[in-house]
């Protein structure tokens, strides 16, 4: 069973920076596309960055020169780092990734993930 366990996130000031991390458990993020999506309360999930199973990386235009994702070598975990930050930022991050190996589905629709972490909340204040 896949796990996926978010961590890094809490409380910061407007303009400072935080990083987010994704940590697997039971399978590796090699050959599977992760991402970062995040949600405030009574809004549809919103798509933050993806890191595709190919090396590629897609980041949604509000977070764009700001944010980036990335993941270390061994595979096992995924990163968010979050500069510049926003009170209109502040959600639950939640990392996920794909059931299928080298997966078509669009990295940017949450539609195409499978497993997700239970989320780790960022608050930015102004």
């Amino acid at each position: 069973q896949v796990q996926l366990v978010e961590s890094g996130g809490g409380l910061v000031q407007a303009g400072g920076s935080l990083r987010l991390s994704c940590a697997a458990s039971g399978r590796t993020f090699s050959g599977y596309a992760v991402a970062w999506f995040r949600q405030v309360p009574g809004k549809a999930r919103e798509f933050v960055a993806a890191s595709t199973w190919s090396g590629g990386r897609r980041h949604s235009d509000s977070v764009k020169g700001r944010f980036t994702i990335s993941r270390d070598y061994t595979g096992n975990t995924a990163y968010l780092q979050m500069n510049s930050l926003k009170p209109e930022d502040t959600a639950v991050y939640y990392c996920a990734t794909q059931l299928y190996l080298r997966s078509t589905s669009d990295v940017t629709e949450e539609d195409g993930y499978h497993y997700w972490g239970q989320g780790t909340q960022v608050t930015v204040s102004s």
